[in-house]
C-alpha cells in the first residue's frame, strides 16, 4: 500500500492506494496520479440513483477509495437531489394524453426479516404533439396498476 494524500470539497485526507509489482493496478475511481474527487458527490449521487443504500454507498467508497464516508454525509448529498425531485413532481403536464403506457420492473425486498415482491411502475404519456413524457414512478405491490388507475390516470403523480 502507498498513501496519497487527496484534496476534496470536504477537505484534505489520506487514501492507501494498493500496489503490486507489475504496476498493473489500475483504481478505476481515483485514477493514478489524481489527487483531487471532488466529484464524489456526483458518484454518491449516481450510486444512489441505482438503488444502493447509504450503507452499501458508504461501504463501497471506503472499499475503492480507502477512507470512511459516513451514512449521514451520504443522506446529505442525496438530499440534494429533493428540490430537483419536487420540481419535476410540480411541473405542468399537458391537459390531454392520448396514448398512455404503464410497464412495470419487478424487485424483491427486505423488510424487517421478510422478502417482499414489489413493483417499480412507470406510467409514460405521449402527448398531442406526439413527444413521450414520463407522468409518474410509483413503487407498489405486485398488483395491477391498470386497475387501480384505469378511471383516474391523472391521480397517477
Amino acid at each position: 500500500m502507498k498513501s496519497k494524500t487527496v484534496r476534496s470539497k470536504y477537505g484534505e485526507f489520506q487514501v492507501d492506494v494498493p500496489q503490486d509489482r507489475q504496476s498493473s493496478f489500475e483504481p478505476q475511481i481515483l485514477p493514478k496520479r489524481q489527487k483531487d474527487i471532488s466529484s464524489i458527490d456526483d458518484k454518491i449521487i449516481s450510486m444512489y440513483a441505482k438503488g444502493m443504500t447509504t450503507r452499501q454507498i458508504s461501504e463501497t467508497i471506503e472499499d475503492i477509495y480507502g477512507f470512511e464516508v459516513s451514512e449521514g454525509m451520504v443522506s446529505d448529498i442525496t438530499d440534494k437531489l429533493l428540490p430537483r425531485i419536487e420540481e419535476w413532481q410540480n411541473r405542468p403536464l399537458s391537459p390531454v394524453y392520448p396514448i398512455v403506457f404503464i410497464d412495470a420492473v419487478h424487485f424483491s425486498v427486505r423488510d424487517d426479516g421478510v422478502i417482499r415482491k414489489l413493483a417499480a411502475y412507470v406510467v409514460l404519456g405521449m402527448n398531442e404533439d406526439g413527444m413521450k413524457e414520463v407522468l409518474s414512478i410509483i413503487v407498489g405491490e405486485n398488483e395491477s396498476i391498470c386497475k387501480r388507475f384505469k378511471d383516474n390516470l391523472y391521480r397517477c403523480r
